[in-house]
């Protein structure tokens, strides 16, 4: 559901959307926006998710831990990555009404970097 926003905004904004690519945790996703950044014809991206909450703070250390690594990926390659990921800490009810704002905000957040 997040993609099919993140995509609509781009849209609107005249974008195209390189690549799509899908990892098993959030642990995963600073790897593979490493190696998309990579790529001179790719000027930003967007990463999307959502981290519950869980039984211990295992999802807050998750969090604080992927976008540490996103933040000092946008200043290695010198491109934006806009931030989507809901929580950590998202109870159920917290999710649905932040989906569409969430990766909405984050293809905006590349908008306004890239110009």
């Amino acid at each position: 559901m997040m993609l099919e926003y993140a995509r609509d905004e781009a849209e609107a904004k005249n974008w195209e959307i390189a690549e799509v690519a899908w990892v098993p945790g959030s642990m995963e996703a600073p790897l593979a926006l490493d190696r998309m950044l990579q790529n001179e014809d790719v000027h930003g991206a967007v990463v999307l998710g959502i981290i519950e909450r869980g039984q211990t703070d295992h999802g807050l250390v998750m969090g604080q831990s992927v976008t540490k690594a996103i933040i000092e990926l946008q200043i290695v390659h010198n491109k934006p990555i806009g931030l989507g990921i809901i929580g950590p800490g998202a109870e159920p009810e917290h999710i649905e009404p932040r989906l569409e704002p969430h990766a909405r905000a984050a293809v905006g957040a590349v908008a306004a970097m890239v110009g």
